[in-house]
């Protein structure tokens, strides 16, 4: 029957056909077949000008194929492999062949180099399978991958090199010479003809595969085809259930081995399979005993042991060999404990910066990730979408989180979020939402949520880490979240009810609405139909009295809104408006200074969510992030006190390390993450880490070292570490003249019972020593006047907020295991001339009443003898230090670059980076923003310790305490008193103008920490209680 007879062809047949014959003819022994021609040679010479370097971008780790595939980039362009046969070592072999020749061969392509060792007998292999694609590539096969093959052989060669077809037996030690020099001609004649030189069969025979000559994955290491063992995992949960062989799984896979980290890739999709760092614990073994495997190469480190299978002893001997030599030549600072027991090592030159309160941060890292190029990295205890990271908002949505994302993500850049899965009955920051969110943007962001609280049994440690990476050479450390009510500045308004008019010539509201809608249209979410939200716009600073700012305009002028105009107008696609009235109605304008431009009226700063007092209410529907929860007319706002850092170089890739253990080990710890849509991350060489593309300004050169709390649960590793804790104790016991300590908590003073940090032992150690040997020694202790629960401190506070009260007055003065305790013992009250508790408190105008509130100290800062400094994630108590309990990353930054200055009356070289940033904190707790600073020039001296620290805080504690009544109080020790306490008249409603002129005298945010507030109460939660029902672990 003819095929005109058939209604169509079955193409599903023909596929099979075809594929039938791709597999005859691969499998034809043509060693016998050759073609008649001359070879093609298209590559070019480096020194020609034509010849441009084309680099492999780092983000092809992100689009590895299969590889066979056809159109795969391997090679550098414009850059010829070189080949050299370096050595032929003769193995004599107990079979019939008398011996074996090993040729070594090394390669050379661009900047990288490499060796590879094969036998005569794999050349002979290698060119069949060249002879048998050669008469393969003209059978006009209907498969997209061998058209596409053919269409690309736009010249084909008639006549491959020559192998010498001598035997390897008959050839003389004097004529191994000749026939290196063969090889090496066969070599390279073969790599100047592309259609060879790009298939895979010659890619494996050099070792080379499309992430070999990414210049940021540093030198080309060893590379080839291996047999990998299922299981091996330190974590429970990820291996088979079963023991013994029966339950293991055996697998071809392609092997890389980094400077520091090795690789497995499936061949047929070329999907990165598994990444595995080197690290302390990082051991190679080789034989049956260790491996239960003939011919067995095992591969330890902290998190997995891997068991692989090669052709032979000596083969498992050479790939062992092989690995051991390069990561020792390239990588022996990962193998090494280093100092605190950190994972990272001490990375000198590293410029770094700090920052005091979110506002510059938030700045610097909305800079940064817009000159991101390749990669995003973000870990946050909580990250809310909508925040504005340059405030005030003048420039629609631009700077808002979630557009910086999108855009990035548009533009190519990879993005990689890890958040907290909170306990939701615990905690309601809503990470669903904000993943939810965040994955909608683009397919170019990626989010996980770690812990799965069942599966991982982990209930009551959290993920608490504040990191944002750009490009494993930028990352920013500390302990500010981008969240809601983190941003600040170093003012700490309490009221923000005002909107912002722009400096114009008066703009019809047609055209401000078509401005701001013009703005938006950056962000176009794919739930665009929602109705559109306000967003936050910015508050004035009054400059005739910078402590009674935020008054505000009467409430029925601040009705008015923008945004009201805007819907009537069918503006409701836009996602969120900018507040912005027509008219400047209040009669007291305000001119604020923000560097971009003018703004006059009174402007806001934080909008929806954003203005938060959470002791008096918690976050509330999250989801709705431009819907007020607090009525901020009656309601003032808490004040947020941080401080972050941002490192460079070696000291970011250190960073980005721990991002990517973390995301690597979420990735096959929970099962919805183990598709191919969430990738593995590979770590950039610190070979590469000088090359920075971008510097965050005002940078300064100094010593750095990364520290952690990590764990099992956290990070996948055997060991937990706790080298923030030992870097802490460490520091605190070296220190000569000083410590300044902001924290948001203070729980420490070891009792190896409940408590288990010796942070407070180290702290009191420090100044018995220092009294014993006559020294003069200052503790600076700053930490909120209340913890940060929701509870009415009026009636008691609540269980929750008074157990972190019991624990942090345990530590401070409360019992002979505290501070006080023992400092009172030896020294009487003579500690009074040692160290310092502290709070900080603002006040304000609101609706024309004033109003005062504790400003929320959230920082993790210690600083020593103005040249040492770490700043991190880690609250002083057993939940941070320990390493076991939540995870948590920190910097310690020793200075190199000094300054001159004065230490307890005499010259000192201070360091630039140390004390600039307790010059700043001084300034902003003092009130010496605008003034002189030579009062607080010398943090050891009696003058400023007496007469300025401890007497502003004295001073400014009875003030609020007189004009306000504040609680926590030293004049309440009991409820009892408490209830009495509250029912006394408030000078500030009583006499509002009295109050005022009593306000004027206070200077700064400083405040004395009650000390005996409660002190005759237990504050543990009661029996019966849910608290009390909670390990004490939680609260310590």
């Amino acid at each position: 029957m003819s095929l005109k007879s058939e209604p169509s062809a079955d193409t599903s047949a023909l596929q099979k056909i075809a594929a039938d014959m791709s597999n005859l003819i691969e499998n034809l022994d043509t060693r016998e077949l050759h073609f008649e021609g001359e070879e093609l040679d298209c590559d070019v010479s480096p020194s020609d000008p034509k010849a441009e370097e084309v680099s492999i971008p780092f983000s092809t780790i992100y689009k590895t194929q299969g590889f066979k595939e056809p159109n795969i980039q391997t090679y550098l362009s414009g850059y010829p492999i070189k080949v050299q046969v370096l050595e032929v070592e003769r193995f004599t072999s107990t079979t019939r062949v008398r011996s074996i020749n090993l040729y070594t061969i090394e390669l050379t392509h661009g900047e990288f180099k490499w060796q590879v060792k094969r036998k005569f007998k794999h050349f002979q292999e290698f060119h069949r399978e060249l002879l048998t694609y050669k008469a393969f590539i003209r059978i006009p096969l209907p498969t997209r991958r061998h058209t596409f093959r053919r269409q690309n052989v736009k010249e084909e060669p008639r006549e491959m090199p020559s192998l010498p077809r001598t035997s390897e037996n008959m050839i003389r030690e004097e004529n191994f010479l000749g026939r290196r020099k063969q090889l090496e001609d066969y070599l390279t004649k073969l790599l100047k003809m592309p259609m060879y030189k790009n298939y895979h069969a010659t890619t494996e025979f050099l070792a080379i595969s499309q992430l070999s000559f990414i210049h940021d994955l540093g030198p080309k290491g060893i590379e080839g085809m291996i047999m990998k063992r299922s299981g091996g995992h330190r974590i429970p949960g990820l291996n088979c259930c079963g023991q013994g062989r029966a339950c293991y799984r055996w697998s071809k896979r392609w092997l890389i081995v980094k400077d520091s980290f090795l690789l497995y890739m499936k061949p047929d999709s070329g999907a990165i399979a598994f990444v595995l760092l080197v690290d302390k614990e990082f051991r190679i073994k080789v034989g049956r005993k260790e491996t239960e495997t003939k011919y067995g190469l095992r591969i330890d480190n902290l998190s997995r042991t891997l068991i692989l299978k090669c052709n032979s002893y000596r083969h498992a001997r050479w790939w062992a060999g092989a690995i051991e030599e390069f990561v020792h030549k390239h990588g022996t600072n990962f193998l090494k404990d280093h100092r605190f027991g950190s994972y990272a090592a001490i990375q000198e030159n590293t410029l770094a910066k700090w920052y005091v309160n979110a506002r510059g941060y938030f700045e610097d890292v909305a800079n940064a990730m817009e000159k991101a190029e390749e990669e995003i990295f973000i870990t946050d205890w909580w990250l809310s979408p909508e925040i504005f990271l340059k405030r005030p908002v003048v420039e629609g949505n631009r700077w808002r989180l979630d557009c910086i994302l999108k855009r990035k993500a548009q533009q190519g850049v990879r993005i990689f979020v890890m958040l907290y899965k909170e306990v939701e009955l615990a905690l309601g920051i809503n990470s669903e939402y904000s993943k939810r969110t965040l994955i909608r943007l683009h397919p170019n962001i990626k989010v996980m949520r770690h812990p799965d609280h069942v599966s991982s049994s982990v209930y009551l440690w959290a993920h608490h880490e504040k990191l944002v990476i750009i490009d494993q050479s930028v990352a920013f450390v500390g302990g500010i979240d981008l969240a809601y009510g983190r941003w600040d500045d170093n003012e700490h308004r309490l009221t923000d009810v005002g909107s912002v008019k722009r400096v114009t010539t008066g703009p019809s509201l047609g055209s401000l609405a078509a401005e701001t809608s013009e703005s938006m249209e950056s962000l176009s979410l794919k739930d665009g139909n929602k109705s559109p939200k306000k967003l936050p716009v910015p508050k004035g600073v009054n400059d005739m009295d910078s402590k009674l700012k935020g008054i505000g305009k009467s409430r029925r002028f601040s009705k008015f809104s923008l945004y009201r105009q805007l819907q009537r107008h069918h503006m409701q696609s836009t996602d969120s408006i900018s507040s912005t009235d027509s008219n400047s109605i209040t009669g007291s304008v305000r001119s604020l200074h923000t560097g971009v431009g003018e703004l006059h009226g009174e402007t806001r700063f934080w909008h929806g969510k954003d203005y938060c007092n959470f002791v008096f209410k918690d976050w509330v529907q999250l989801d709705k992030p431009f819907a007020d929860f607090i009525d901020r007319y009656s309601t003032p706002r808490m004040p947020w006190h941080d401080i972050a850092s941002v490192v460079h170089g070696k000291a970011a890739r250190d960073v980005a390390r721990h991002f990517i253990q973390r995301w690597n080990f979420t990735k096959i710890m929970k099962k919805k993450y183990r598709s191919l849509s969430y990738p593995f991350l590979l770590p950039k060489s610190q070979t590469t880490a000088h090359e920075l593309k971008y510097q965050v300004p005002g940078s300064v050169h100094a010593t750095v070292q990364l520290l952690r709390s990590a764990a099992d649960w956290s990070a996948g590793i055997k060991y937990h570490e706790a080298s923030i804790h030992t870097a802490y104790v460490n520091v605190i016991e070296n220190s000569k003249h000083y410590i300044y300590i902001e924290n948001q908590f203070f729980i420490s003073c070891a009792d190896d019972k409940v408590v288990f940090n010796k942070i407070g032992d180290a702290i009191a150690q420090r100044i018995l020593k220092a009294h014993r040997e006559s020294q003069r020694y200052r503790v600076y202790v700053v930490t909120p006047l209340l913890p940060g629960f929701e509870g009415d401190i009026s009636t008691g506070g609540g269980n929750a907020l008074q157990a972190i009260m019991h624990f942090n007055y345990r530590t401070m003065c409360r019992g002979e295991n505290s501070i006080l305790g023992k400092l009172k013992a030896e020294l009487g009250n003579q500690w009074i001339n040692y160290i310092s508790f502290c709070g900080l408190r603002t006040h304000a105008a609101l609706e024309g009443n004033l109003v005062t509130e504790l400003i929320y100290v959230h920082s993790k800062l210690l600083i020593a003898d103005d040249n040492t400094v770490i700043i991190g994630s880690a609250n002083i108590n057993d939940r941070s230090m320990l390493g076991k309990r939540d995870s948590e990353m920190a910097v310690i930054v020793q200075d190199t670059e000094t300054v001159p200055s004065v230490m307890d009356g005499e010259e000192y070289q201070a360091g630039q980076f140390a004390q600039g940033l307790r010059l700043q904190c001084f300034r902003v707790v003092l009130g010496y923003l605008f003034g002189s600073s030579e009062d607080i020039q010398d943090p050891v001296s009696d003058k400023f310790f007496k007469e300025v620290w401890v007497s502003t805080a004295a001073r400014n504690a009875t003030i609020y305490d007189k004009v306000f009544r504040c609680l926590p109080n030293d004049e309440v020790h009991s409820l009892i008193q408490l209830r009495d306490f509250i029912t006394k008249p408030v000078l500030a409603k009583e006499d509002p103008i009295r109050a005022e002129e009593e306000l004027k005298k206070i200077r700064g945010f400083l405040v004395q920490f009650p000390l005996y507030f409660l002190s005759e109460e237990c504050l543990l939660p009661s029996m019966g209680t849910k608290e009390a029902m909670v390990p004490m672990e939680v609260w310590t």
